[in-house]
């Protein structure tokens, strides 16, 4: 089947590493396999993608974003391809068709062994009944089945216009689809793919989680049609993130003495374990800030990771900005953990393996300031006043729609600020109710 999408084909990357691995199903996969696969990529490719990365990949961990183009390089890598156009290259005919196996004449064989006469007439048929498959397989390897994009319609509408969790109504037109193949897929992550009937006209998804998605039409393989879906929150949403359906709280009750945050009692009394691993606590505001992108802003705020048991000992901090499109994170940590710690800047991956974020380790025994600033195409990151990292940029520019926070254990926000370049106030929260 034609491949016009790499959703599709990133789908078939995850199932050719799953088959190089032979560790079964995905779905049973632990946080360790996650870091034993994290060092095998290494050892092959000599790039680092981190375990947390791989579990976004695989949607253990919620991450609206698309994959850098690092990261789909350093995974065709691992397969045995040059870079990730080489693997799309090498799939622009062809995916999902499996390749001829003789599984009939091998069975025969070894039943050939028991009843050598009956297999001796039977194995000229079989053979000639392969070698048919085989050629009108051929044949429809080099006359892929397309599909015009004209044809099909495809509209959303959400339930909730604010808030989650948000159904969303699909309203779609597949009716001249060459099969039933058609699906809808919620976001770029093609494991969140249902597939529906060519003969009906409406799905309805279920949003957990607020962030901008691309809702997909998928015919045949080929994305047809697209939706921009942008679940906002209203304010400040709290959350546990588990799977499928996180632990949401109120604002109200995340929101005190001037702080934002959860407290590990509130943790605890909804029955969540910090222990042996401590769940990922989530804090998002996703709006519309007006017109400021990502090549001219100024983001300022004071955080705190209150948690640091057992195997969080690292203490690891995501700050992120939402955008359209793509989405800026800084990660924090313990000073010990830096090389864990990576950037990602709209499109432009920095990981902390292969360059010096050694001033994005800290002390969270106190409150922590951060600055990211990018102005006239040069990114700075300040920590506590100081400069921690900068590069230049000049790449895409998106609009800012969303801020989070996320925190392994626990985690507290003192204030936040974000501002246009020329320091013209877009948003400000001081968590004083």
């Amino acid at each position: 089947m034609l491949v016009e999408s790499d959703d599709i084909l990133l789908a078939h990357c995850k199932n050719l590493i799953e088959e190089k691995l032979n560790w079964g199903k995905s779905e049973n996969w632990a946080n360790q396999d996650f870091e034993e696969l994290s060092q095998r990529i290494f050892e092959v490719t000599t790039v680092t993608l981190s375990p947390t990365t791989l579990k976004r990949i695989w949607g253990k961990v919620k991450y609206d974003s698309a994959p850098t183009i690092t990261t789909l390089n350093t995974l065709a890598q691992f397969v045995g391809f040059e870079h990730w156009r080489a693997f799309r290259q090498s799939h622009s005919n062809k995916i999902d068709i499996p390749e001829p196996i003789l599984t009939q004449p091998e069975a025969a064989i070894q039943q050939s062994k028991r009843q050598p006469y009956v297999f001796s007439f039977i194995l000229p048929v079989i053979l000639a009944l392969g070698a048919i498959s085989w050629y009108f397989i051929s044949k429809a390897d080099k006359h892929p089945l397309r599909v015009n994009a004209d044809d099909y319609t495809f509209s959303s509408k959400k339930v909730v216009a604010v808030g989650v969790p948000n159904s969303v109504i699909f309203d779609y037109d597949a009716t001249k689809a060459p099969n039933d193949s058609v699906y809808i897929q919620q976001s770029w992550d093609s494991s969140k793919r249902t597939k529906v009937s060519r003969n009906q006209h409406q799905h309805t998804s279920i949003y957990y989680y607020p962030g901008l998605f691309q809702a997909k039409l998928v015919v045949n393989n080929q994305i047809v049609q697209e939706q921009t879906l942008f679940i906002k929150t209203d304010g400040w949403l709290p959350m546990v993130e588990q799977s499928p359906v996180p632990v949401y709280f109120k604002q109200a009750e995340a929101i005190s003495n001037g702080k934002l945050g959860l407290s590990l009692n509130q943790i605890l009394a909804h029955n969540i374990s910090l222990q042996p691993t401590a769940p990922t606590v989530y804090y998002a505001n996703l709006r519309d800030f007006g017109d400021v992108r990502t090549n001219n802003f100024i983001f300022e705020t004071s955080l705190k990771n209150t948690y640091r048991e057992g195997a969080s000992i690292c203490q690891y901090t995501e700050i992120g900005l939402l955008c359209e499109g793509s989405a800026i994170t800084l990660h924090l940590s313990a000073k010990g953990c830096v090389s864990e710690n990576n950037l990602f800047f709209v499109d432009k991956y920095i990981s902390g393996k292969e360059h010096d974020l050694s001033g994005l380790g800290v002390d969270f025994s106190n409150f922590v300031k951060l600055r990211c600033e990018s102005v006239n195409g040069q990114v700075k990151i300040y920590v506590n006043n100081q400069l921690a990292y900068q590069f230049a940029y000049t790449g895409p520019a998106s609009k800012i729609v969303g801020i989070t926070y996320r925190f392994q254990g626990g985690g507290l926000v003192d204030d936040v600020k974000l501002l246009q370049g020329d320091k013209k106030p877009i948003y400000e929260d001081t968590f004083m109710q």
